[in-house]
């Protein structure tokens, strides 16, 4: 199904209905709206205007359309921050109160704000819980986005150190934990830990761990709330679902944060995203992207919201031309809408709604680009759109296809945490090691689920990635231990304590059982000066990161340039000590599938394959038409054999 955004409030009343026929007409399903709205649904406290928003649901209900109401937490009113100033964020890095005139304006530690959320979320469903027009929900929106995790006002302070008591007793076991006997750094009590900013130098990396956690269990907090308060008054068949960003940039357990959800929705915006990934390429590296995104940047936000909704998961915005917030806001190339859509239902989406309806001529978005125009007419992506709802029809009901890739990729908040907090070298980030593997996997043409780590049962995949599992728990190790598959883990595994010391025994501590190898010493280099690896008699890179490895009793498969251990194998797993290139980890990896019997397909730069059901989807990134890897005996439902330049083959077969 498909849908938009669309805010009523923007508009006259007089052309909502037309609006809303011109939806219908498009082959739209669901309109969401209210998001940002709290200013004019409550003008002060306790004085509702709920009125227009009755009319404006009733007028597209009586469309045809379905309604996705937002909950307006997002945007406390002037009046609000007015009257509980301290519902507003200090900064981390300023120390300055973050203030009302843009969005994201609060506090996940303010109780006060709490109750303020919990009660105007509460009072939309009670009025709309029954309304026939009403779907469902989404809480809030994109949580967390503009670096809104933490804060580090007094009201997190507080919190913190009630966090601080309620984890570890007392403050002796703190200060063990911590090691504060380095640097003096002991306490007396909990009420004299100050947050983990504005210090001469780095602050103890236990303490900012510590913080993290406590500001992610905060964000998970404020989020269940605000579901309760929907279901409490929601009416039946009203589900609830909340539009995440890409789920590596805030900073929070995302397997928590949408637990509680019926599924989990993101927001698609390709270039932008892709503008802000590729930022110091060169111009070699991103101009044949520039127009399309990076071919499998969209597919990974796919895959992880995928594994996190546990089955099938929406878009509630999908970026539809320019957009006005990245570093630079090219146009998609043509057939890109189209492109992006079907690429989603490919990856397992029910529902692909854009943003926005209409490009909104005044305020902070008024560049982004809408399915029309700000004089009203119709915009580049509307054709595209009516091209998807055809080809739609040919797809067929896709929504009880919810098959298990054959290799999973694991992902977990932890090893982020540990990136950001002791960094080491500069050419390390955790993102980009997931998403080095991912696309290493993505260009043999595999499909992949990736799966946040814990207790997410990873029995029946063939394959089992793991790019990094720096702080794994007892948990994530038990699910290692009950899988059947092969194992590939990444450098910096098991490094570090559940308490950020160096792990016990030396690193890969917990996944010794797994990999029996000891790290004695890691090295970090610049981008720039690589060192060699040797792998099956060929020559690549190794570099950025690298271990010095004891490998013990195990087989070693890949050397640095002076002989020593860089990977090895023991019984079904495979330790790779090093960040290196992307044909190195091509290469292991088509090993590893031969040895699981998973097909590989190797595929260009700027093509791309997906599965779902009976069904394989071939996307072409390229500017230049290309050949379709299908089988002969494919019978094309969209498409053919020479995929157009950006466009998307669709066929059916029983093998490619």
């Amino acid at each position: 199904m498909l849908g938009v955004c669309y805010y009523p409030e923007h508009w006259p009343e007089q052309i909502w209905a037309r609006d809303a026929q011109r939806m219908r007409d498009l082959g739209l399903t669901y309109v969401r709206i209210g998001e940002f709205a709290w200013g004019r649904l409550e003008k002060s406290e306790g004085q509702f205007t709920w009125e227009w928003m009755d009319r404006a649901i009733d007028t597209l209900g009586e469309a045809g359309l379905k309604v996705v109401l937002g909950t307006p937490t997002a945007t406390p009113p002037k009046w609000l921050c007015e009257k509980y100033p301290d519902i507003l964020p200090v900064d981390t890095h300023t120390g300055q109160r973050r203030d009302f005139g843009s969005r994201r304006h609060y506090d996940f530690s303010s109780e006060t704000y709490l109750v303020q959320a919990e009660r105007i979320s509460a009072a939309m469903a009670q009025r709309y819980g029954s309304h026939l027009h009403v779907a469902g929900w989404q809480t809030d929106n994109e949580l967390c986005c503009h670096d809104t995790t933490q804060s580090a006002s007094p009201a997190a302070r507080d919190a913190f150190r009630i966090w601080c008591a309620e984890r570890y007793g007392t403050v002796e076991a703190l200060n063990a934990a911590w090691g504060n006997v380095f640097w003096s750094m002991e306490y007396d009590s909990f009420d004299q830990i100050e947050l983990p900013f504005f210090t001469v130098c780095e602050t103890n990396p236990a303490h900012r761990l510590a913080f993290r956690r406590f500001a992610s269990d905060q964000v998970v907090r404020f989020h269940d709330v605000m579901i309760a308060a929907i279901r409490a008054h929601a009416g039946e068949g009203q589900w609830v679902t909340h539009n995440i960003i890409p789920p590596a940039t805030t900073g929070v357990d995302n397997a928590g944060l949408t637990r509680g959800l019926d599924f989990v929705s993101y927001d698609n915006y390709p270039l932008g995203f892709s503008d802000q990934l590729m930022a110091r390429a060169p111009a070699s590296d991103w101009q044949p992207f520039m127009r399309t995104g990076h071919p499998d940047l969209a597919a990974l936000n796919f895959d992880s919201v995928r594994g996190l909704s546990k089955g099938a998961w929406w878009v509630m915005e999908q970026q539809p031309g320019p957009v006005n917030w990245a570093p630079h806001n090219p146009r998609p190339a043509p057939g890109m809408i189209r492109h992006w859509t079907l690429q989603a239902f490919a990856h397992g989406a029910a529902c692909v709604a854009y943003f926005r309806w209409r490009q909104v001529p005044f305020a902070q978005e008024q560049m982004h680009a809408g399915l029309l125009r700000p004089d009203d007419q119709r915009a580049p992506a509307w054709p595209e759109v009516e091209q998807v709802v055809r080809e739609m029809a040919l797809l067929g009901d896709l929504s009880a296809v919810s098959e298990k890739a054959p290799v999973a990729l694991l992902v977990d908040p932890a090893s982020a945490w540990v990136d950001d907090i002791e960094r080491q070298g500069a050419g390390y980030r955790y993102p980009a090691v997931v998403f080095q593997y991912y696309g290493a996997l993505r260009a043999l043409g595999l499909d992949v689920d990736i799966l946040p780590a814990g207790d997410v049962p990873l029995d029946g995949y063939k394959l089992i990635v793991a790019p990094t599992l720096a702080m794994p728990d007892e948990t994530t190790v038990g699910t290692l231990r009950a899988s059947d598959g092969l194992l590939l883990f990444g450098p910096r595994s098991g490094a570090k304590t559940q308490e950020f010391s160096i792990s016990d025994g030396l690193p890969p501590g917990p996944l010794r059982e797994f990999v029996p190898v000891k790290v004695i010493a890691v090295e970090t280099l610049r981008p720039d000066c690589t060192g060699g690896l040797h792998y099956q008699g060929e020559h690549f890179e190794s570099g950025r990161w690298r271990e010095t490895i004891e490998a013990g009793d195990t087989e070693i498969v890949a050397t640095y340039e002076d002989g020593a251990p860089a990977a090895i194998r023991s019984g079904r797993s495979t330790y790779i000590a090093t960040l290196t290139d992307d044909a190195f980890l091509k290469s292991v990896l088509v090993r590893l599938c031969a040895e699981a019997n998973i097909p590989v397909t190797p595929l260009p730069p700027t093509l791309r394959l997906r599965r779902r059901g009976d069904l394989s989807f071939a996307f072409n990134l390229s500017d230049e038409s290309t050949h379709a890897p299908a089988s002969e005996d494919a019978e094309f439902v969209i498409g053919g054999r020479q995929i157009e330049p950006f466009g998307v083959a669709v066929w059916r077969s029983a093998a490619i």
